[in-house]
């Protein structure tokens, strides 16, 4: 294997777009996985937490372009760069999964089936979900066209240009696949090598890890002296934390002491990390990975730390269980068939709020013209100037509306 296989994933690369057009299948054919492997997510068909592939892009010498770009692995094949890629849920009612994950992402795949007219609710929703992350790497993929005339490719073609004016992509490549049938996936790759360069990653800042999933890797009736601590899956935003390390993790677990809820800081030590397929001694930002701790594997499972950051005590953002926010709203609310006008914000009301990789609520206790303070149901632990994405509850379903930056 040469030095360059052996080197981290580079880049974070996400999957969104509307439900059921093609997110995990193209996911499955650029690293041959497939990502919905939970219960529930095989039973509907659908995916409900955030999958996560790497992938080696190789170069065959031998052939032209684009026909030498390819994921397949051959001795003489020369290894390109390492990706991590994250299928995020294009279900209308699993938007705030997708926007924890938006925080994780260096770049974006933005999905449209040639086979339904564009745009769709939720191809809406998350490319202005990708502009208000700042993901300004994007690449829209026209996926099914093995399933409909070459004339309504076309026209699909044509409506998508038509919905990027004026958008954060609208100078995006438009590559036509079949992630089914493995149709033009070398041209994408070809794509994807020429136009998301790897980010600069600052290294010498403190570390810190955004956790987007954690669980217990444990199998039913292990015995105790083989269990294994639980892990926690993510990506470092900044810094380096390695094998070892003793570690916190906050806001923490919620617990109830005086019959009042607080959150409780958690530490532990760094027994392995995995990145790229591969157990590494330290993992620094620039795609997921996952950390594997001496926690009881009971506080982690069923993703239950998800939303929390890792760091080194004393050198972490702060708990906030209230926060204010300067406050941009959107003209429209986004996701919603119909075309409904933001209504300003008003006191009392309950938002959704998305900062870093977590989910949370709040309730607006102070509004003044251009920021609002919201009290917290879950707290975070998050810088100021950090930015945060509201969503609104229209109808049954919350929908953005627009962001804010902590003050």
């Amino acid at each position: 294997m040469s030095k360059k296989e052996e080197l981290q994933p580079e880049l974070s690369i996400g999957l969104v777009g509307h439900v059921d057009h093609g997110k995990t299948t193209l996911t499955q054919a650029l690293s041959g996985k497939w990502t919905d492997v939970h219960s529930e997510e095989l039973k509907r068909g659908i995916t409900i937490r955030l999958g996560y592939a790497d992938t080696t892009f190789y170069k065959d010498p031998d052939k032209k372009d684009p026909e030498c770009y390819t994921v397949e692995k051959k001795p003489k094949y020369i290894p390109l760069r390492k990706i991590s890629f994250i299928d995020a849920p294009g279900h209308e009612t699993l938007m705030a999964t997708m926007l924890s994950g938006a925080a994780i992402m260096d770049a974006a795949l933005l999905m449209v089936s040639a086979t339904e007219e564009c745009p769709q609710p939720q191809t809406k929703e998350h490319l202005m979900a990708l502009e208000i992350a700042g993901i300004k790497n994007i690449i829209i993929v026209q996926n099914k066209i093995d399933l409909v005339e070459k004339e309504k490719v076309l026209e699909n073609y044509k409506e998508i240009k038509e919905f990027l004016k004026g958008t954060i992509a609208e100078n995006a490549p438009i590559i036509p696949i079949s992630a089914q049938h493995n149709i033009n996936i070398d041209v994408l790759i070809k794509t994807i090598q020429e136009t998301f360069p790897t980010p600069e990653r600052d290294t010498k800042k403190d570390p810190l890890f955004l956790v987007a999933r954690s669980f217990d890797i444990n199998k039913p009736g292990t015995i105790i002296k083989n269990l294994k601590g639980g892990v926690l899956g993510g990506a470092m935003q900044t810094g380096v934390l390695k094998k070892g390390d003793l570690v916190e993790i906050k806001p923490g677990i919620r617990k109830e002491k005086n019959k009042k809820v607080v959150w409780e800081p958690v530490k532990t030590q760094i027994e392995s990390l995995i990145t790229g397929n591969q157990e590494v001694k330290e993992i620094s930002p620039g795609g997921s990975a996952g950390i594997q701790t001496k926690l009881d594997p009971s506080i982690v499972k069923a993703d239950s730390l998800v939303g929390n950051v890792i760091g080194l005590h004393g050198k972490m953002p702060e708990t906030l269980e209230e926060f204010t926010l300067k406050q941009t709203l959107l003209e429209r609310v986004v996701g919603s068939k119909d075309e409904l006008v933001v209504e300003p914000i008003k006191l009392s009301e309950i938002l959704m709020l998305n900062v870093n990789s977590t989910a949370t609520v709040g309730t607006v206790t102070e509004l003044k013209k251009d920021h609002i303070k919201l009290k917290l149901k879950k707290p975070v632990c998050a810088f100021k100037e950090d930015r945060v994405t509201l969503s609104r509850m229209v109808g049954a379903r919350w929908r953005l509306i627009g962001y804010g930056e902590i003050i």
